[in-house]
């Protein structure tokens, strides 16, 4: 069921990248089977908004450069692509490096406690120590979910334990939404 799930959002997540600076809504619904479909054309009421697009350009303010050399590093070194990461520092901390989540996630990329010592992050209050961290989690996630990236961002979000168990995006608002936002952030990050 990963798979195929996985595919539908892989292909819903490709077709809105590629499509450039058009704007379009894309659609989502689920079937009897569990099998999660998407669309930009819905052919029937069962279809749900799942991203509403309005074509922008991302202001100044919210396309920090202040990391962007951190990023590159920890790009060049794990094979992340620089506007996933960026995506994810954006909904994640805001590019405030001294966040702290009401969960105890630390940092720029909000990385939890229990996972310092595996992510080789030391100050979590260290720019560079916790993009390389991040960036790390990032990329093992993506092994794991074969580069389906709404997966990998439902895991970074809820935890890959809940991906598994639902073998889908989890059914929790929050995960959902986050899913949402960092996919349309990347969108226009590679579009900007």
């Amino acid at each position: 069921m990963v798979k195929k799930t996985g595919l539908f959002l892989w292909i819903c997540f490709y077709c809105m990248v590629c499509a450039g600076n058009a704007a379009g809504d894309i659609y989502m619904y689920i079937d009897g089977s569990g099998i999660i479909h998407f669309t930009n054309v819905p052919t029937s009421t069962d279809y749900k908004v799942y991203i509403k697009e309005k074509p922008k350009k991302i202001n100044s303010l919210a396309y920090i450069r202040k990391y962007d050399d951190f990023i590159k590093k920890a790009q060049k070194k794990y094979g992340v692509e620089f506007f996933l990461i960026k995506a994810v520092i954006k909904a994640e901390s805001d590019f405030n490096e001294r966040a702290v989540s009401k969960r105890g996630a630390k940092g720029l990329m909000q990385i939890m406690p229990a996972n310092f010592k595996s992510l080789f992050v030391e100050d979590p209050f260290n720019p560079l120590q916790n993009i390389m961290g991040g960036t790390l989690y990032l990329k093992r996630l993506l092994m794991r979910y074969e580069h389906k990236l709404p997966l990998v961002l439902a895991a970074y979000n809820a935890g890959p334990q809940a991906v598994d168990k639902y073998q889908r995006i989890p059914p929790y608002k929050e995960t959902q939404n986050y899913v949402r936002k960092v996919m349309k952030i990347y969108s226009q990050y590679k579009n900007s």
